[in-house]
């Protein structure tokens, strides 16, 4: 379970950095635009660029490059797996075979291409989460997707389902270790055996665990319900979000910037 403590998902990390001090809807949209143009390109030099990108907004904000990393290591047995299916399964230029396993140029030009969409991919959601607070998260999806009111979309409970969400992983990540420990003490062999006994041996810990899950979701619904929560009808902020000159420019810029990598990737030849 040595992997939780790598999860990053909602550690917010405050700072004085233009990144962390910029409005929430700009920084959201801003993410999506930028997930959207690694999925439009389709060669390396496209996501090295992506990854130059995303050194620069590491730097802008103020945050150790090893923190960023660290967000993307929870996928890396994910990234391994569609790397090898890739590799051995993409039908092209053979390059090496042994009895029935061959690899292809065309396999490993893929393999690569999976692997850096899917890191970045991780890595620029990272980002987000780690200069944003949960607050701040929670008012600007309610704010983007408040123009949906019009047609009953609940925007500030889909807002506040998703922070919570979002809230709790970390709470949850320190109960499942908590619980594993105390598993261990107990003589639990958890990393032992087969895949199948591995298995096995987590049942011990999915049941309390989801008791904490219930139990939790039962005391955040009494406590929200002592405080008269109705919902977000009439509500208002203690911050009000505000978009200044910074976040337009903003926005152009990332605009601008998916814009010619996507059209830079069409151009280039491998």
């Amino acid at each position: 379970m040595k992997f939780l403590n790598h999860l990053t998902l909602d550690q917010y990390v405050p700072a004085d950095s233009v990144i962390h001090r910029m409005d929430p809807r700009a920084k959201i949209i801003g993410v999506v635009m930028v997930l959207s143009g690694i999925f439009a390109v389709h060669r390396v030099e496209g996501f090295l660029l992506w990854s130059l990108l995303l050194l620069i907004v590491v730097k802008l904000s103020k945050l150790p490059i090893s923190m960023v990393l660290r967000s993307a290591r929870p996928v890396i047995i994910l990234v391994l797996f569609t790397s090898l299916i890739h590799l051995f399964f993409t039908k092209g230029e053979v390059i090496f075979q042994y009895a029935f396993l061959s690899i292809t140029r065309e396999g490993v030009l893929m393999a690569v291409k999976i692997s850096l969409r899917l890191v970045l991919l991780v890595m620029y959601a990272g980002l987000l989460t780690l200069t944003t607070s949960p607050t701040e998260l929670a008012d600007g999806l309610e704010s983007i997707f408040s123009p949906l009111k019009r047609f009953g979309f609940p925007a500030h409970e889909m807002a506040m389902m998703m922070t919570i969400a979002i809230r709790f992983i970390p709470t949850l990540l320190d109960e499942t270790d908590r619980i594993v420990k105390a598993q261990i003490a107990r003589g639990a062999e958890l990393d032992q055996g087969g895949i199948m006994k591995r298995i096995r041996s987590f049942i011990p810990i999915l049941v309390p665990l989801f008791v904490i899950v219930f139990q939790r979701a039962e005391d955040l619904a009494v406590a929200m319900e002592s405080r008269n929560y109705r919902g977000g009808e009439g509500r208002t902020r203690m911050y009000p979000l505000v978009w200044s000159l910074k976040e337009t420019v903003f926005m152009l810029v990332a605009a601008l910037v998916t814009f010619l990598v996507i059209m830079w990737d069409k151009r280039v030849w491998l």
